[in-house]
């Protein structure tokens, strides 16, 4: 049914426009792809292809451009940097929404905060309540702790 991300067309070929949410999370993290499946089972369209990537991708890139001799800095620059920061920046900037699933790390909160600051709506979804509190999560639209929860809540930004 789904031609293209966001935009579907039902049985009787009327084009209609389904709301995207960008999953930002690790790429350590297992319950990324259940998360996707259970948003898309529920009508969105959840964008996770970067997991696809698989849970070593950002340690064998920094251990090629090692190989290479090339710094962290001129790694950020490189080619491969380049296209997977743009790929992912595309499809941010293409979304409607953000849910950053926990836990996730230094890249996560940075998206989170990039899609926040863009002026859409982005949310955290935690895995369970947070060891260590921290008041700058006040900067997502809605904290959930549970997948329900999320699905319930995210029925108010349709």
């Amino acid at each position: 049914m789904v031609d293209f991300p966001g935009c579907n067309v039902d049985l009787a070929g009327v084009a209609y426009t389904m709301k995207s949410v960008y999953i930002i999370g690790s790429l350590r993290n297992e319950k990324i792809p259940q998360v996707g499946n259970t948003l898309r089972d529920h009508g969105w369209d959840a964008f996770d292809d970067w997991y696809g990537a698989g849970h070593e991708a950002d340690d064998k890139w920094r251990d090629y451009e090692n190989l290479r001799g090339r710094s962290h800095q001129e790694a950020l620059y490189g080619f491969a940097a380049k296209h997977v920061f743009e790929f992912d920046k595309r499809h941010l900037d293409r979304c409607d929404l953000a849910v950053l699933v926990m836990p996730a790390g230094k890249s996560g909160h940075l998206e989170l905060g990039y899609f926040v600051g863009s002026g859409k709506p982005g949310f955290i979804l935690f895995d369970a309540v947070p060891e260590r509190y921290d008041v700058m999560h006040q900067f997502a639209n809605e904290v959930f702790y549970s997948v329900d929860e999320m699905l319930v809540k995210l029925e108010n930004y349709r």
